[in-house]
């Protein structure tokens, strides 16, 4: 049996169904009974449990050959992260009461990175699983192609897409969840002992000069990045809601500045096979 986390997400629903399709039997692990009836049908056991709640989680993972982790993701965390290591704190208690044979937990390229940012909330959670005796491997993947989802309208209604990313000709690991997915659920059917790291992007890198000239493409009209200055970023992302916009402008820092990479380099990285206009093509149509 393969428990599975956030299962009603775009990567733990591409790890489920590429394990249903593969004839293994799937353990769709939610907060919400009423969002599992598409798994039931599907032939998947339900587990009801929340992240925060151990005995529950520890309860959905028992029995279990293999576990995939997908932490929940919080986009403006309080100080300290006190909302992750919570989550934390429960999928260690959780594995280490149920003892699944193995583990896979999502967590992000530049979980190495000894500045706080953003990401740091996956640092946290492979540091705190990397002490466990339990198999586990931890998956970083590049940024999501999907993150593209934001740049849909501009670029249609537009043709300017506003770029945190910068420089704009400067590539960037990029992966469709697609292939997060697939590769996870290759990994939870692999065996292994101890813990280790791998790191995943898609088959080229992508700059944010690449992504418009792809929605250029699929739209049929000329379409271009223009860039935000930094300088504007912690006003910005206040006016949008955001009480602590700080550890998302690190992130970007780190993308900009190259202190979020690969650990290992990247001829070591796997890479996916998703192109990133058939992502975007997906985007458009699913905006329309």
């Amino acid at each position: 049996m393969y428990a599975i986390t956030g299962i009603t997400g775009k990567v733990g629903g591409a790890v489920a169904l590429t394990l249903l399709a593969a004839g293994l039997p799937v353990r769709a692990v939610v907060r919400d009974a009423a969002k599992a009836a598409e798994w039931k049908t599907l032939g998947c056991e339900i587990a009801v449990a929340e992240m925060e709640d151990a005995a529950a989680l520890a309860q959905a993972f028992k029995g279990a050959e293999a576990v995939f982790i997908l932490p929940p993701s919080n986009f403006d965390p309080e100080p300290g992260f006190p909302e992750a290591k919570i989550v934390i704190d429960t999928v260690r208690y959780a594995l280490q009461a149920a003892r699944p044979a193995k583990a896979v937990c999502l967590s992000t390229i530049g979980a190495q990175a000894v500045q706080v940012n953003l990401l740091t909330q996956r640092t946290l959670m492979e540091q705190a699983l990397g002490t466990l005796d339990v198999p586990v491997t931890f998956l970083r993947p590049g940024w999501f192609m999907e993150n593209a989802a934001w740049d849909v309208v501009p670029a249609r209604d537009s043709g300017v897409i506003p770029s945190f990313l910068q420089p704009l000709d400067k590539p960037v690991p990029m992966v469709a969840t697609a292939d997060v997915g697939r590769v996870a659920a290759q990994l939870l059917q692999q065996s292994w002992s101890g813990h280790r790291v791998v790191e995943l992007e898609g088959p080229c890198r992508v700059s944010p000069n690449d992504i418009a000239a792809a929605f250029s493409r699929i739209l049929g009209h000329p379409v271009r990045m223009e860039i935000v200055p930094r300088a504007s970023w912690e006003t910005l992302f206040k006016s949008q809601g955001m009480q602590d916009p700080l550890p998302r402008i690190r992130m970007l820092d780190g993308f900009n500045e190259g202190w979020i990479s690969f650990e290992n380099g990247d001829a070591a990285t796997l890479k996916g096979q998703v192109a990133l206009e058939t992502v975007l093509q997906s985007l458009v149509d699913g905006a329309a």
